[in-house]
């Protein structure tokens, strides 16, 4: 942050610290987070319980905000950063390990704004993936995410730095069953719209006025038959014939961007 602006205070919750000075292992149960965006946005979300920073000087002046005098923090060199994320990542300076969020519910969202769309996604297990999924999610006003709990990523540091802050700010709904989670869904009057290379239906004639959930499969398989099957229209994206697919993140923004721009 430029000198001479003040900075506000960071909210997040500092637990108690269980870890060894220079530990580089994550506590059992606990996330490990890197990135300006991913840890910015983890400090400032009052529902994320911290528990240790690492950190140079200059990634905590990096912080748009001040951290508590009583945060615990450890100074550390590039190098050692280095060695607490995983290969190659990029830090910039900033790795927080806290708590992993707490569960939602389905139900948390289908009472909420029935005009925001619902994300869901089949067995798409590639966190950078998901993370873009996430952060296209929040740019265009979806109100949650629903994957499975298994076949999907985890919580993870991957996965928040793809997301850029949208970890923190999304609805991450993981259930055992999906094809009953869409069932009830239907039963909270959201149409839901499964998107399919090898259809004919366009995606903008398949969206509804009212509420909407959008249900994208894994790249190269798709959606499985019986997620398939629990949509109310599987739909395509109008594309040139020279590309044959898009990537799942670059297809979900536009599934998400066309769902918001519908006429209210």
């Amino acid at each position: 942050m430029a000198k001479g602006v003040s900075k506000k205070a960071l909210r997040g919750r500092a637990g108690r610290n269980q870890h060894g000075r220079g530990s580089g292992r994550a506590t059992q149960g606990n996330v490990r987070l890197w990135g300006r965006h991913a840890v910015e946005a983890a400090l400032m979300n009052p529902a994320r319980q911290h528990r240790k920073l690492w950190a140079t000087r200059e990634g905590v002046a990096s912080l748009d905000g001040e951290l508590p005098a009583d945060f615990p923090v450890e100074y550390a060199d590039v190098t050692d950063l280095a060695r607490l994320v995983a290969r190659d990542a990029p830090h910039q300076g900033l790795v927080l390990e806290c708590e992993p969020l707490e569960d939602i519910h389905l139900e948390e969202i289908l009472t909420g704004e029935p005009s925001r769309p619902i994300m869901v996604l089949d067995q798409v297990t590639d966190p950078h993936n998901v993370g873009a999924i996430m952060r296209s999610a929040v740019a265009f006003g979806a109100i949650g995410m629903v994957t499975q709990d298994r076949h999907a990523p985890t919580e993870g540091g991957v996965l928040a730095k793809s997301a850029s802050g949208a970890l923190e700010l999304l609805p991450w709904i993981r259930v055992v069953n999906l094809a009953r989670a869409l069932e009830e869904m239907a039963e909270a009057g959201y149409w839901r719209i499964g998107l399919a290379g090898e259809v004919e239906l366009d995606f903008a004639s398949a969206l509804p006025a009212g509420p909407v959930a959008l249900v994208l499969g894994a790249e190269g398989e798709g959606l499985r038959h019986n997620i398939a099957a629990h949509c109310d229209a599987l739909a395509k994206l109008p594309m040139s014939g020279a590309i044959e697919s898009l990537n799942v993140s670059n297809a979900a923004a536009i599934a998400l961007y066309a769902a918001a721009m519908r006429e209210s």
